[in-house]
């Protein structure tokens, strides 16, 4: 693979000496999916159809288009399906190839051949910034991995995981994707507090706060699920104490390394996103993600558009 350059605009944020390719992506999938119980209850979260394909699967092309081959997911107990559907399934494939199925057998083949994945579990739920620190042996302590949460779908239009890994090599810190949110919304969020750079959507984090009160936000800046770190973040998390929640906060490391930039693996950068991004983990942003990525499709679109303008005109009054 042909390591891809770093864009000319990002020279400000740096020597001229790029660090090591980012290579191996890390995605925590420990997480129980309350929020949409009883569906979850033997299903896990990340396995729920997102149009004809689990939402996991976006995650992990997502991974794979940035030129991420090696995905290290965090499991945990009844998730065993996540395995299973990025593994063969000899005899479901010697059934659709007896029937002359072709298009079914390729998409059934597709998930298997993806991306070079292996598997760990979180033994106890401790929270994502523990998830993480699951990752370490597989990781190293010398290269920066990516970690993208399955709740954040990014709309493969839209190259942030690309972008926030030019400006880790740029930088050669941890970047976080920061997003625009309304203000009352901030408490649902980690929040960050940020100063210019010299690059449009790129700034400098200075501070960060796990899920604060709207009148405590340090801007109205969320951070969302994608992450490119370097890995001085697993030593700050060993000695990262619970935090809120009493779970261990990728949050509170992160604040650690923002307070001291200038040395190895210090500093935090945030890149600034504007582009479409689907929340499957809430349930209305769910329905939402699965109408729009639905409605764009060519085989489907045409049919459920025309329905949705039908169903949306017979509607009352509100």
């Amino acid at each position: 693979m042909t390591e891809p350059t770093i864009p000319a605009d990002l020279a400000p944020l740096g020597d001229g000496n790029p660090g090591p390719a980012v290579v191996k992506a890390v995605i925590p999938a420990a997480g129980l999916g309350t929020r949409f119980l009883p569906a979850t209850k033997a299903t896990p979260k990340e396995m729920l159809p997102v149009v004809d394909r689990p939402a996991i699967q976006y995650v992990v092309e997502e991974a794979v288009r940035a030129g991420l081959g090696d995905v290290l997911m965090i499991t945990g107990r009844g998730k065993r399906s996540l395995e299973d559907h990025f593994d063969r399934a000899w005899e479901l494939e010697a059934a659709l190839e007896a029937k002359g199925d072709k298009d079914r057998l390729e998409q059934v083949r597709e998930s298997a051949d993806l991306a070079d994945i292996h598997y760990t579990r979180q033994g106890d739920p401790r929270g994502l910034g523990h998830a993480v620190l699951c990752a370490a042996h597989h990781v190293g302590d010398d290269d920066p991995f990516a970690v993208l949460l399955g709740d954040d779908l990014i709309d493969e239009r839209d190259e942030l995981l690309t972008r926030m890994i030019g400006v880790q090599r740029q930088t050669r810190a941890s970047v976080v994707a920061l997003m625009e949110v309304d203000p009352t919304q901030v408490h649902l969020y980690g929040c960050a507090a940020v100063e210019a750079t010299g690059v449009d959507d790129v700034l400098r984090v200075t501070g960060m706060v796990e899920k604060p009160d709207p009148k405590d936000a340090p801007s109205n800046l969320a951070v969302i699920g994608r992450y490119v770190l370097h890995p001085r973040v697993f030593e700050v998390l060993k000695d990262t104490k619970p935090g809120r929640g009493n779970e261990i906060q990728l949050t509170d490391a992160l604040q650690t390394l923002a307070a001291d930039p200038g040395t190895e693996g210090g500093g935090v950068y945030g890149v600034v996103f504007k582009g479409r991004r689907y929340d499957t983990g809430d349930r209305l942003d769910y329905l939402k993600a699965v109408v729009r990525l639905a409605s764009e499709r060519d085989d489907l679109g045409p049919e459920l558009r025309a329905f949705l303008r039908e169903f949306v005109a017979g509607l009352p009054a509100e």
